[in-house]
């Protein structure tokens, strides 16, 4: 898939770990591990703005489009 999900940098540079993230956005664990592990098909605005406002960070510092085929 030609978009990466960068949802494990943000983590990284907001010294979070998923379960805490989970807890502040009231996303399940599952739900952002598939999102971490850019396995997901598609994301929700609304889960878009929660995961970006917990991490204070823009969409695009979350996904990034390669414009390949993985």
């Amino acid at each position: 898939m030609p978009i990466i999900v960068n949802l494990d940098v943000q983590l990284a540079k907001n010294k979070m770990q998923l379960n805490e993230l989970s807890k502040i956005t009231c996303i399940s664990v599952v739900n952002l591990s598939i999102l971490k592990r850019s396995k997901s098909k598609a994301i929700r605005f609304t889960t878009l703005e929660s995961i970006c406002k917990a991490l204070n960070c823009q969409p695009g510092e979350l996904l990034e489009y390669t414009g390949e085929n993985q």
